[in-house]
């Protein structure tokens, strides 16, 4: 036999350079996914239903008793029930720095813990710092059941009654 007529036999190099090649351009394909993903999850708005930002159902209209105030930590406000029935939502955010003001039941007031703002259930100061009342969101009735939209926040200079909302 000669050399001419040897058979060839396949080069490993030349295998072992197309599964590398294959191998760097599937990682890269893979990171650039991964990276375009995670830029999109970033992006989009992780508004949840019944958190900040979105509309939350409270409850029932009767669950409520008039002259009574109703926490709702994950969505940030307090629903305000007043003597005459009528409901306010009030943002949880002092109006002189922002920061988180709670409601002292046996004081009937929310009193702000960095400068002693103070405000009553219907958010009007009480005591100043504070240079307004506290903000709204916008509450809605249907059938029978209390909703407040924290995606809109309501900027007041004053109580106003058209501000209550009746069910």
């Amino acid at each position: 036999m000669t050399i001419d007529t040897l058979p060839s036999e396949p080069n490993p190099l030349a295998s072992r350079r197309d599964f590398l090649k294959l191998a760097w351009a599937g990682l890269g394909a893979l990171a650039l996914v991964e990276t375009g993903a995670m830029t999109a999850v970033f992006l989009l708005p992780r508004v949840a239903e019944g958190e900040f930002g979105s509309l939350v159902t409270a409850g029932p209209v009767d669950e409520f008793p008039p002259n009574s105030v109703t926490p709702f930590n994950q969505a940030r406000f307090y629903l305000s029930r007043l003597e005459d029935g009528g409901f306010l939502a009030l943002y949880r955010k002092c109006t002189h720095l922002g920061c988180s003001v709670p409601w002292e039941q046996p004081e009937r007031q929310f009193v702000c813990p960095c400068h002693a703002s103070a405000f009553d259930a219907r958010g009007e100061v009480l005591n100043p710092p504070a240079p307004r009342p506290l903000d709204l969101f916008p509450v809605i009735i249907e059938a029978g059941l209390v909703k407040v939209d924290t995606g809109t926040v309501i900027r007041r200079d004053k109580f106003d009654p058209s501000q209550v909302v009746y069910a």
